[in-house]
């Protein structure tokens, strides 16, 4: 019996992701060098030590950039980016189901809190979340399963009483490990990434069966596959 839902932030409730990989590409691009969705892929979900493309660039081009001067014209362009960017369908309409079924909600994510808190309360949803745990309140986060170990304690639930809503393969492998189901979700930034075979994929939040999934996520899943 599902108990609880827990959500990813970047790229799931609000899509971040594809916002700083154009932002990325275009400040790549102004100093004549090309960053792919395939090399920047590695680092979503996760920290910048797997994948820090404000140094990869250096490694692309014979006139080094400030990284200094370099990061905070990409954030310029992540910032005007953002302005555009609305909370992703479905999210709120699942949000409110599993509030009135009664679950746990909470929230996951590998950013720091003061990130997250820059736009809960904007989106409105802020109250939904029970239990929030961010890069602050762990040793390593995604994929290693730590902050979803967290969260589910948090929460009182075991794993498999528990659906993770994610968007990447960093994500989905960090619930699959605490042992939890995992619906993703993918966006543009993500859309090409391999998933765990385990997760039960979904093009939007609104096309989801809120009642189906919390029923039986794992025979839904099998049968995806």
């Amino acid at each position: 019996m599902i108990k609880a839902i827990i959500f990813d932030f970047d790229g799931t409730i609000l899509d971040t992701e594809s916002a700083w990989y154009e932002a990325l590409r275009a400040e790549y691009e102004a100093h004549g060098a090309e960053l792919t969705l395939e090399t920047f892929s590695k680092c979503i979900g996760t920290s910048l030590d797997a994948f820090n493309p404000y140094e990869y660039i250096n490694t692309l081009i014979q006139e080094p950039v400030d990284p200094v001067r370099f990061k905070q014209a990409v954030r310029e362009r992540h910032r005007l980016i953002m302005k555009q960017v609305v909370i992703r369908p479905g999210i709120e309409s699942f949000l409110q189901s599993a509030k009135e079924a009664g679950l746990r909600i909470g929230l996951a994510s590998s950013s720091e809190r003061s990130w997250i808190d820059r736009y809960l309360k904007p989106l409105g949803i802020e109250d939904y979340f029970e239990c929030i745990r961010t890069s602050d309140h762990v040793a390593k986060v995604k994929p290693d399963p730590e902050l979803y170990v967290q969260a589910l304690e948090c929460l009182g639930v075991e794993p498999h009483e528990a659906i993770a809503i994610e968007d990447s393969a960093n994500g989905s492998l960090a619930a699959i490990a605490a042992g939890m189901h995992c619906l993703v979700v993918p966006n543009p930034a993500t859309r090409f990434s391999s998933f765990h075979p385990s997760c039960l994929m979904a093009e939007c939040l609104s096309d989801v069966d809120f009642a189906a999934v919390v029923a039986d996520p794992a025979s839904l899943a099998a049968a995806k596959r």
